[in-house]
């Protein structure tokens, strides 16, 4: 895998991939239309941040590139690959309870906040990248 050069691009399956974590300057990509959807990226290596029209999405801190990033009715899955370890939240739907797998382990489950996020951390520095996948 590989850094997002473009910083957001759309892929052959119908998912996205996004962010730059080897970016040393902010990058940012505004109004990408992709399945009637409008997305915004900012990414360079100490954040990476996504929005789906206006409402947010992704962040991770420090930055890291994001593969394959699939929002279904159920959850969400993607592969993400950086640097160093991260904290990662996204975007569900509110106070709800979701089963976090990592590397196709069940880490257990957690339920978003009234805002809808759900944080999650994984361990990066060791790893060319780690599958996530979150299921209501």
């Amino acid at each position: 895998m590989a850094v997002v050069e473009e910083l957001l691009r759309a892929e052959n399956d119908r998912t996205i991939s996004f962010g730059n974590h080897r970016l040393a300057a902010k990058a940012k990509l505004e109004d990408y239309e992709h399945g009637g959807n409008l997305y915004k990226v900012k990414t360079f290596k100490e954040l990476t941040k996504l929005e789906k029209n206006g409402m947010f999405a992704y962040e991770s801190e420090p930055g890291t590139s994001v593969n394959h990033f699939e929002e279904t009715q159920d959850g969400l899955t993607f592969t993400v690959e950086g640097d160093e370890d991260a904290q990662i939240t996204v975007g569900l739907e509110e106070d709800t309870v979701y089963t976090v797998y990592v590397n196709g382990v069940d880490v257990g489950e957690m339920k978003t906040n009234l805002s809808g996020k759900l944080n999650i951390s994984v361990e990066l520095s060791s790893v060319d990248k780690v599958e996530v996948k979150i299921v209501k």
